[in-house]
């Protein structure tokens, strides 16, 4: 699959994201195998960040074993408008450029009733740096001018029933994930981040299908700003800008009615709630952040019907628009 995928986001700037992805079984002569994926993309914005990664989602000896592991390097600039809910609805900018590399990788082993367990590994380090600005400002974190490393070890745990990843219709997932960042492993702050996700995914006539989604996060010690839970990335929720909500704790739940349409295209309509909180403090009614949207579908792959989407999603504070290959969840 090749998608040149333009960009429009509040965060990074107007540009493109040149994708290239290889789906196939390993080995591809064995049926009924879960597909294993590769894949290259790269950034460009008018905003000066640049930046590729390289990725693989492997499943070995007939899904008996999963080994992910990604390699990203670049240069992002972007604005963040300090921690909680506060200062995120009072819009103060604070423009910042971090340039840096990471690496990434899994590997897991199924267990009875379709469970994969194992070991993760993260390194990657970073310089941030504040970039010109005037007029009232949000706090600025205290790495801004420092090299900061991270590293980590952590464990995963899915249980994953869905017929097709690409396009689930039906079945269900269950992810839980613990990553430990400690400076004896190298890392310059030492902190815990805890990710829970649920989805469910149920069929309903006419190739229409209504998927649910939960997502939970938390993060304990000290950790930096960045490696905090923030809202509205990885879709969590769409229609706000990544960096303008984050905290110790966010929850974020949705619904997405999926609707098949011929001639390789679809359409979906989208709607979801969440917040983020110190944790201090039980989630409060009336700093609910909601969202909702509609999006269009164009399949790229008939094979694993594989999607090229769409969304215009619609926030609190502002409207996004979003381009990207495969389901938001």
């Amino acid at each position: 699959m090749i998608a040149p995928i333009p960009i429009v986001s509040p965060a990074i700037g107007s540009g493109f994201v040149p994708v290239v992805g290889y789906i196939t079984p390993v080995a591809p002569r064995q049926p009924g195998v879960t597909p294993s994926t590769f894949g290259v993309a790269g950034l460009i914005t008018n905003n000066s960040s640049r930046g590729f990664v390289v990725g693989t989602d492997l499943y070995l000896a007939h899904s008996r074993y999963e080994v992910e592991s990604g390699y990203a390097r670049g240069s992002l600039d972007y604005n963040i408008y300090g921690e909680g809910y506060i200062n995120g609805s009072l819009g103060l900018k604070l423009p910042l450029e971090q340039t840096g590399q990471a690496y990434f990788i899994k590997a897991l082993r199924r267990i009875p009733w379709d469970i994969y367990v194992g070991g993760r590994f993260f390194t990657g380090s970073s310089f941030l740096t504040l970039k010109p600005t005037s007029g009232n400002l949000p706090p600025i974190p205290p790495d801004v001018g420092l090299h900061t490393d991270l590293r980590s070890l952590g464990a995963e745990a899915y249980r994953d029933t869905r017929p097709n990843h690409f396009y689930p219709v039906k079945g269900s997932l269950l992810d839980f994930t613990v990553d430990v960042f400690a400076q004896p492993l190298g890392s310059k702050y030492s902190f815990q981040s805890y990710k829970f996700t649920f989805n469910k995914y149920i069929s309903l006539p006419k190739k229409q299908v209504l998927a649910y989604n939960l997502f939970y996060c938390a993060t304990g010690g000290s950790p930096p700003f960045y490696a905090e839970c923030i809202y509205g990335t990885n879709n969590e929720l769409r229609g706000y800008t990544a960096g303008r909500y984050i905290d110790r704790h966010m929850i974020a739940t949705q619904f997405e009615d999926r609707l098949e349409l011929p001639w390789r295209f679809g359409i979906v309509v989208f709607a979801g709630v969440g917040a983020v909180t110190p944790g201090t403090t039980a989630f409060r009614s009336d700093q609910f952040l909601p969202a909702g949207g509609t999006g269009i579908r164009f399949m790229l792959s008939k094979a694993y019907h594989v999607n090229l989407r769409t969304d215009f999603a619609w926030g609190k504070d502002n409207f996004t628009w979003a381009v990207g290959v495969g389901e938001a969840f």
